[in-house]
């Protein structure tokens, strides 16, 4: 098992991965809830460089060569240049108005989801993955992890607490109520 950074060459992996993270709130970018219209439209922005859901933002867990499990991953600060390419997609092709609330800040890399595919569930891969996040980021780049977590997923809660993750403040992000927490070089 090896998780590496995400390369152009894994993103039909990728997109099928967050796909499964990111499905509801697909349909709420493009207006419609249609799974082969989610699907192209995560495809295309996983294919640019300079946006929120690009390869170079995320990180894969692959064994013999196939992505099983992908986590996204950018510098909070960065959030609005980043969402600027999205914007401009859902604006164009989709013609609805995109302005959605903040979900990260400067000074956090935001864990925007992890997604690990559907036949490999319940392995511990999303575990592995962050762990992964944690030993790089925190540890050998002493920055700070963030990330929002629905309050109606008091499960995700108690592992990412497990993790060493800490509850920071609340957060409505796409109608939801979430809970935002961070992880700092100073708790590990």
């Amino acid at each position: 098992m090896l998780i590496r950074e995400g390369k152009l060459k894994d993103a039909k992996a990728i997109t099928d991965c967050l796909l499964l993270a990111m499905e509801e709130i697909t349909y709420q970018f493009i207006g419609k809830e249609d799974a082969d219209l989610a699907w192209e439209f995560l495809h295309t922005l996983v294919q640019q460089e300079g946006n929120q859901y690009s390869y170079n933002h995320t990180w894969v867990l692959e064994e013999e060569g196939e992505v099983l499990a992908t986590a996204l991953i950018y510098d909070g600060g960065k959030l609005h240049e980043l969402r600027k390419p999205v914007e401009k997609l859902i604006k164009e092709k989709y013609h609805i108005e995109f302005n959605p609330e903040d979900e990260t800040q400067y000074g956090e890399y935001y864990i925007d989801c992890i997604a690990v595919k559907s036949n490999q569930q319940g392995r511990g891969l999303g575990t592995k993955i962050l762990n992964h996040l944690i030993e790089e980021y925190i540890v050998k780049r002493a920055q700070v992890l963030g990330l929002l977590v629905d309050m109606d997923n008091p499960k995700a809660k108690k592992l990412y607490e497990r993790l060493g993750f800490q509850f920071v403040n609340e957060r409505y992000f796409m109608g939801r109520q979430m809970d935002h927490m961070q992880i700092k070089p100073a708790l590990i």
